[in-house]
């Protein structure tokens, strides 16, 4: 909160819509929301599923599930695109850079995610919960990516 208490920092109020964008996920497994934000407006949302015209996971089962892969390994052997990406492909499609803007999602990028994201010109990457990929870690720091755990009340 703000310090009259009644507005969200700008932080909160773009990890809540985060959170929500993530309820549109049709992964099995993990919810997964995504914005690409610039100058307090958001330019582009994402959350983890099939692509667009394709059958969702949770209509047709998950091929990770069946042959238990664990989280953040075998990416191939999903139907989905993470919520980064379909961020990033929102943006595009549509014609909006995202040059110098802040990511803010769910979970912290994968490492496919994370090359991604330096390519596209992320500067700085906010996330709430853990994922077991640390490559990510070392590549965001490597390319001068900022990447903060979001706290609760910051």
């Amino acid at each position: 909160m703000s310090d009259n208490g009644m507005r969200p920092s700008w932080e909160t109020y773009f990890m809540d819509i985060a959170h929500l964008v993530a309820k549109r996920s049709t992964c099995r497994r993990r919810a997964v929301g995504a914005l690409l934000v610039k100058d307090k407006r958001i330019l582009s949302t994402g959350y983890n599923g099939a692509p667009s015209g394709l059958k969702h996971c949770l209509d047709i089962g998950c091929l990770r599930e069946e042959l238990n892969i664990a989280s953040g390994e075998r990416h191939e052997l999903c139907r989905g695109i993470h919520a980064e990406q379909n961020a990033i492909i929102q943006a595009a499609l549509h014609g909006v850079s995202i040059k110098d803007a802040t990511l803010f999602c769910t979970n912290q990028p994968c490492s496919i995610c994370a090359k991604m994201l330096i390519n596209a010109g992320i500067t700085k990457v906010y996330y709430r919960s853990g994922y077991a990929d640390a490559m990510s870690v070392e590549m965001f720091k490597e390319a001068n990516v900022e990447l903060i755990k979001y706290r609760e009340n910051s």
